[in-house]
């Protein structure tokens, strides 16, 4: 019996078009091992255990005049020295070089008449590091599917385990008259073969008329939400086929120390940030942000469960992104609200119960309706934020350690920007696959999620706060009374309030503050002299650095200004006569 593409999984088949290529992928980063890594080491790990993932070694077939859903057959030409390539970057192999050659890479579709992936192995880059980029058709594999299917050249341990022996030999790949006689059977077969051929969309089909029996106002609401059009804004634009590539990483621990302090989930935490960055980056484009702007998202999440079958069992949200809120906390809040709402009513409806009511239609019509779908994206939702969990411990390809993970998310049609994110071993991974014209600030919006992030730590309470610049860190000031000399330190009057186990500050460095901004006529500054002698500028740094107070704190103008130096001599300095232009 022909393994039939289900109607979900030849959605993105027919979805596909020259500037949206329908396939995901990923970008992981190793550090090299002593003995190093290469192109024949790949090579080796994928033909050692391509055997766990036979689809990996089959192609799609379509039948004859699209009477039936494409089929799955093996490659009787199957070549892993075709999909396994090799790229190097030139010096110094920085992370934007490689960025750049991500976006170039995954703006080309997968040739449709070999097996629907490609692998390549990215050498070159700084601190002895190697990359390696996957490319799978998404009607291989799913997000969290992708992470499994990852585990094909990955190990737990730095010693690579030994698979089992491959005596791999593929079926003969039907003929044209195989393929139609098949799903003419299908049609024909009485009566349950029929029923067979659309069992997984009726029962689909069913669970949908029974939840909008339950929950009609959840899906009143839904379809309300889908009526009314979001915003317009930059997210949404023509695009080409050309791509830009971004990515940042965060701490996991950061997230679970936000979603501690202010409740929610960590999924939450994510989709406040993403709401904070866009919010900033929009600023940065000087687009008009109001207290009641907003950014639809369309938040895919994965249902399969980890008995199944491969294949796409996904479920989605469309969630309006608060952007015009300017308090962090209120953003994570207002997210964590709509979530909730979502998840009560049951506005959560799995994508193959939406595609499945098309499965009854010949695929023609199915394939129209998907198009139809694509064309529609930016009237439903702005862009699509990912998120899907990894392991969290460390992985190995080879004996090389991986130390991140960065998701690649196909665009739909008219959209700019998507946004995939990924956890792994404590750490949370963010891609950002864009247009290469319509997003050339990519990399700012990328850093307007850490930004995001931070402006969220600063709201916990317990968070021990990030050190800031040395410009802005504040320097003690001491009381504008008599200071009483000791040999070494200055110590605060009595009853003042001071810093838990703070540091003496030395009596030179007192002194010196706080900065003046204007010279001071000599007698002001001797109302209360203190019997100390001058200091050289060198001295007065030496003594900060003494004190932790970093240098630029510490070099204020009445010690390093030649003015400054006259004031502490006890006599003022004689200004130059001034200078006349001819």
């Amino acid at each position: 019996m022909v393994d039939r593409l289900s109607p979900l999984d030849v959605s993105f088949l027919y979805l596909e078009e020259p500037t949206t290529p329908m396939h995901v992928g990923g970008v992981a980063m190793f550090q090299a091992p002593e003995g190093g890594f290469d192109l024949e080491k790949l090579v080796t790990l994928i033909e050692e255990r391509i055997a766990l993932v036979p689809r990996y070694r089959q192609k799609v077939r379509q039948v004859p005049g699209r009477i039936a859903n494409p089929v799955w057959v093996d490659d009787e030409e199957f070549d892993v020295g075709y999909h396994v390539r090799r790229s190097a970057l030139p010096r110094p192999g920085s992370d934007a070089q490689l960025r750049d050659l991500v976006g170039r890479i995954m703006a080309r579709p997968l040739d449709r008449n070999r097996p629907l992936w490609e692998m390549y192995l990215v050498e070159g880059l700084s601190g002895g590091r190697f990359a390696i980029l996957t490319k799978t058709h998404h009607a291989m594999v799913d997000g969290a599917g992708a992470i499994d299917i990852g585990q094909v050249i990955l190990d737990v341990t730095p010693e690579p385990q030994r698979a089992a022996a491959d005596h791999w030999v593929p079926q003969r790949e039907p003929s044209d008259v195989d393929l139609v006689a098949a799903a003419i059977s299908e049609v024909l077969r009485s009566p349950g073969a029929a029923v067979d051929a659309v069992r997984s969309g009726a029962l689909d089909v069913r669970e949908t008329l029974e939840r909008a029996g339950r929950r009609a106002a959840g899906l009143a609401s839904t379809v309300m939400t889908i009526a009314r059009p979001p915003s317009s804004n930059p997210l949404n634009a023509p695009i080409g086929e050309a791509r830009r590539f971004g990515m940042t990483s965060m701490r996991l621990d950061d997230f679970k120390t936000i979603r501690r302090a202010h409740g929610g989930t960590i999924n939450d935490v994510v989709l406040a940030i993403v709401s904070g960055a866009l919010r900033e980056w929009m600023m940065t484009r000087g687009e008009s942000v109001s207290s009641r702007s907003s950014v639809r998202a369309l938040v895919p999440v994965s249902v399969r469960a980890g008995d199944e079958a491969s294949g796409n069992y996904i479920a989605a949200f469309l969630v309006d992104l608060p952007v015009g809120e300017p308090q962090p906390v209120v953003r994570l809040h207002r997210v964590s609200y709509e979530m909730e709402q979502l998840k009560s009513t049951g506005q959560m409806v799995g994508a193959q119960a939406l595609v499945g009511i098309a499965g009854f239609a010949p695929p023609t019509l199915h394939a129209a309706a998907a198009r139809t779908a694509n064309d529609w994206s930016r009237r439903m939702f702005n862009l699509v934020v990912t998120n899907v969990p990894g392991p969290q411990f460390p992985l190995y390809a080879g004996g090389a350690r991986m130390l991140g993970a960065y998701p690649v998310v196909p665009l739909a049609k008219g959209q700019a920007v998507s946004i995939g994110l990924t956890s792994y071993d404590g750490g949370i991974y963010f891609g950002l696959n864009a247009d290469r014209d319509a997003m050339t600030d990519v990399d700012v919006l990328a850093e307007c999620l850490g930004t995001a992030l931070a402006e969220l730590l600063d709201t916990v309470p317990t968070q021990k706060r990030r050190p800031r610049p040395a410009a802005a860190v504040d320097t003690p000031q001491l009381p504008r009374t008599t200071r009483k000399r000791k040999p070494a330190v200055v110590t605060p009057p009595a009853g003042r309030p001071t810093e838990p186990a703070a540091e003496p500050v030395p009596v030179e460095a007192a002194l010196a503050e706080p900065a003046l901004e204007e010279p001071v006529p000599v007698e002001v500054a001797l109302v209360e002299p203190v019997p100390v002698e001058p200091l050289p500028v060198e001295r007065a740094a030496a003594v900060g650095d003494e004190t932790g107070v970093p240098p630029s704190a510490v070099r204020p103008k009445q010690v390093s200004s030649s003015a400054s130096r006259g004031l502490v001599a006890g006599r003022p300095r004689r200004e130059p006569a001034p200078r006349h232009e001819h």
